[in-house]
Parts: structure tokens; sequence; C-alpha cells
């Protein structure tokens, strides 16, 4: 399996194996395909943020519809690139816990974002990323790519690599799955979910970072975590 896995992923652990992994990680998804990927939690599947690599993403995984995805971005600036909406008490939020474990469900992005990256109320939820190579080739790249957990249905997320290419060996030997290992990753909690569509912030899922923490930013935010 060792030699196996070193055919089927590209090394993406030192700053000089991320680097070397950028171009061909970029060809990968300019031709709307998928790529699996570390982050500070799990292992990731992401593609393009545009309809057809969105659905090659949803067709491999077996997706149900309306189960949304995240946008993870290298830039605070591909926020406004969207079109996205970021109230005043999401840009505190942001200017405080960006890059870190804080997902934002933010209004707007029409004609920018497809309808399948949204949630039953309509926002895109979106995280500037602190993994250090993967925050490397989302500026690398310039845009955002989508995220959902790298896992078959019913089987926990990817914590290796090896994980991964023992789910989708099929799927990576056709070149629609390219897979980045970044070894193995720390148990850890999610990241919290703010939902910043209203007028006030809210907590729509609890994680790494607590209410109490929240609120000495945005004193009037719902909910708790």
């Amino acid at each position: 399996m060792g030699h196996d896995l070193a055919q089927l992923t590209v090394p993406f652990w030192s700053p000089a194996e991320v680097e070397g992994a950028i171009r061909g990680t970029i060809a990968h998804l300019a031709e709307r395909r998928v790529l699996a990927y570390p982050t500070e939690t799990v292992y990731g599947f992401g593609t393009a943020v545009d309809h057809e690599s969105v659905e090659a993403l949803v067709r491999m995984k077996g997706r149900p519809p309306g189960k949304p995805f995240l946008l993870l971005i290298g830039d605070p600036q591909q926020v406004h690139r969207l079109d996205l909406y970021l109230p005043p008490y999401a840009a505190h939020l942001a200017a405080r816990f960006w890059p870190g474990p804080l997902t934002l469900v933010l209004r707007g992005g029409e004609g920018r974002v497809p309808p399948r990256l949204r949630g039953p109320e309509g926002g895109v939820a979106v995280r500037l990323t602190p993994h250090p190579g993967l925050r490397r080739l989302l500026q690398a790249y310039g845009e955002p790519i989508t995220s959902t957990s790298a896992n078959r249905p019913g089987v926990p997320p990817a914590m290796v690599a090896s994980e991964i290419v023992q789910q989708w060996p099929d799927e990576i030997r056709r070149g629609l799955l390219h897979v980045l290992d970044g070894g193995r990753l720390e148990p850890s909690k999610p990241s919290t979910v703010v939902d910043c569509t209203g007028r006030r912030a809210r907590v729509i899922r609890p994680g790494v970072l607590s209410a109490q923490q929240l609120r000495d930013v945005v004193p009037d935010l719902v909910g708790d975590t």
C-alpha cells in the first residue's frame, strides 16, 4: 500500500512540496475535476466554483441534493470578488478570527455562486482556512474552491490520504480525483458556523470558537456553542 500510495498521491507537507504541487493542482481544477486536500480539521474534497465542476463532485461523492458546500478562500478579498455581502458585524468577526476555524454564511453572490453551493436559506458558507499549505495553494489559484468532507457516505471523514486512496482508487487512477497528501491530521472540533445573513450574527453550528469568544467581538450574537 505504501508504494501504491506514493504513486496515487502528491506530497503536500513541506513548503517545497506545496510549491511543487501548485501548478499541477491548478491545471487539474481547470479541467473541472475533483481535488482531495488536507484542511485544519479533516481531508476535504473540492472543485472550482462553477456548475460543471460542482456537479462532477456531486456525482463522485453521491451527495444528496440540498446539502450545501462550503467555500474555502485564501484571501479575504475573494469574498468581495464573489459579490458576497459582508455586513459590518461579519467584517469584525472575519478581522478577528480569520484565518481560523470560523465559517461565515453570507448573502449575495448572485450570478457568481452556483445554486448548489447555497444553503436552504440561500446563504453561502465561507471560511478563510488557516492550513498553511492549502492557503498558499488558494492564494496561487486566486479563486475559492468548494469543500466537503472526503469520505463515502456513512464513513468518517478521512484523516490520512491513504483512507481516500482505499475508498476511491478507480477515480484516482482515471484522473478524476487528484489527492494532495498532507500527512496525518490531528483530531479537532469543526469550525464554528455563524449565519451572517440577518440583522444579527447567529451561531448555527457549535465548533472550536465558543459563543463567548464571538461575543467579545459581536456582543449581540444570537445562539450558543
